[in-house]
């Protein structure tokens, strides 16, 4: 064999040795960072809206930064009087992975609903606060739902809620509320890591300490309700592959310590 024909012959060797090695880890172009949405100081880049107030409103200080976490508390409400809250991120997101960690606290505020009980959320592909009326409870979105247990009731975590919109599964439109999870229970101040991996309009999982618990596709709006034409229009058609990331205030006092999203591609 020729010199010449060896070194052309070792060269596309070490081409396919490197291109090999170098499938097994993600491009250096994939590689994306933890963004931190709560830089744990104050509630910059967010806006709150509570049924009843003007978005950036915080009627009560509902929404307030403590000891390092965002807490939602109570204290200045006499009776909760249906003024469900929402804290928003103000950058929209389509494609990412979130990370939240929770725990509910204290007792329930005086007024609100039994079904409110230990009972929060994180919403994704909403609209924005500012689109949504005075009195509206929630924006419609896609709920990756937060539920505690006690010894007197045990519900899974991370179920999914759809206010104003729909979701498919095992491609079948679901027209329910709320669907359970498969995750176990978790009980009094516990603290709880929940993930939601969001690939546009395509698929919704949702993790909890690691474990994938439900997983949906196709979140759209819901042609049933009365505003739909209106978030339609706003929303560039009915099928939603963005939107707004917001934390729940249901009438029960919980911790947010961590709220941190990587940028899927």
């Amino acid at each position: 064999m020729k010199k010449e024909t060896v070194l052309i012959a070792l060269a596309t060797l070490l081409l396919v040795s490197v291109s090999c090695r170098s499938g097994k880890t993600r491009p250096e172009t994939d590689k994306e960072e933890w963004i931190t949405l709560f830089n744990g100081q104050d509630l910059s880049d967010w806006t709150p809206k509570i049924r009843g107030y003007e978005a950036g409103d915080n009627f009560g200080n509902t929404f307030r930064v403590e000891d390092g976490m965002i807490k939602v508390r109570y204290d200045a409400y006499d009776t909760f009087d249906n003024r469900f809250g929402h804290l928003f991120f103000n950058e929209p997101f389509s494609n990412y992975l979130l990370r939240v960690e929770y725990r509910f606290v204290g007792h329930q505020c005086p007024g609100a609903p039994e079904w409110a009980y230990k009972n929060s959320g994180v919403m994704i592909h909403g609209q924005t606060p500012e689109s949504m009326a005075i009195d509206q409870d929630f924006p419609a979105s896609i709920e990756a739902q937060f539920l505690g247990s006690d010894s007197s009731v045990q519900r899974t975590t991370l179920n999914v809620c759809t206010p104003g919109t729909n979701i498919v599964i095992d491609n079948r439109l679901v027209p329910d509320h709320c669907t359970n999870s498969a995750s176990g229970f978790f009980f009094d101040d516990e603290w709880v890591t929940a993930e939601i991996e969001v690939k546009g309009n395509e698929v919704i999982r949702h993790i909890v300490n690691g474990d994938t618990v439900l997983t949906y596709h196709q979140p759209q709006l819901d042609d049933r309700e009365a505003n739909f034409a209106v978030l339609e229009r706003l929303n560039g058609g009915k099928m939603l592959r963005g939107g707004t990331i917001s934390l729940q205030s249901e009438g029960h006092p919980i911790d947010f310590r961590k709220v941190e999203l990587k940028r899927l591609p």
